[in-house]
């Protein structure tokens, strides 16, 4: 199958659409499910402990943590001409604990060498952010579409993660995706024209929670 970077764009805007859902869909075979970016410890602690902490904590990693980070640079990847190489090196230096490293190179390899063959892209492992741009670049769709996919499967693999850890059942999970709707839209209109000096945030319970994780005597997810 040639991907949407091998024929003229407009003739295949809608398969290439269908297709960027494939491909940012946590059912993709990433190993997505197996993370949870420190999640898993702060549902432990009660710190997160029903459907509005657990909306507010996703919130606020879209926002101020490795949603907003990513988000930055898949556009910056996604952009012409992208130096892909150094984005790789910044969306590492992106990752504040070794969980958090782990789990962008992880996916981000097994993205790329899945993706490859379907979209011809190059399938040399980088952090998944640089990955996804990488593929995706030449599918001419708009930047704030594809980041919205991409933040859209993030706050997906976290409720799903919930949902197998604490009581929460599958139609709040699916409410609570629903109700994240205008931030992720908001946040990808934003990252879509986003520069490197845009990168930053501040989700400290959040990175926190990936640093405990780490010591964490069981564990069902790897971050």
């Amino acid at each position: 199958m040639d991907g949407p970077s091998a024929i003229p764009t407009e003739a295949n805007q809608q398969g290439a659409r269908l297709l960027a859902v494939q491909l940012l869909s946590p059912a993709f075979p990433t190993g997505a499910f197996a993370y949870a970016q420190g999640l898993e410890w702060a549902m432990d602690q009660g710190s997160v402990n029903n459907a509005a902490t657990l909306a507010a904590w996703i919130a606020d990693v879209l926002e101020y943590g490795a949603g907003w980070s990513d988000a930055v640079i898949l556009s910056l990847a996604l952009r012409p001409g992208a130096d892909h190489a150094a984005l790789d090196e910044l969306a590492r230096a992106m990752c504040l604990t070794s969980e958090r490293l782990t789990e962008t190179l992880e996916q981000g390899a097994a993205f790329a060498s899945t993706a490859a063959p379907i979209t011809g892209a190059d399938s040399m492992p980088v952090a998944l952010p640089v990955s996804v741009g990488r593929a995706l670049a030449g599918f001419g769709l708009p930047r704030a579409e594809v980041i919205g996919l991409y933040l859209h499967g993030l706050a997906l693999n976290l409720i799903q993660a919930a949902v197998r850890f604490m009581p929460l059942g599958q139609a709040e999970g699916q409410r609570i995706l629903a109700s994240l709707s205008p931030v992720i839209l908001r946040l990808s209109a934003l990252a879509a024209d986003a520069t490197e000096d845009d990168l930053g945030g501040c989700a400290i319970g959040a990175e926190i929670a990936q640093m405990r994780h780490e010591t964490m005597t069981v564990r069902i997810f790897r971050t």
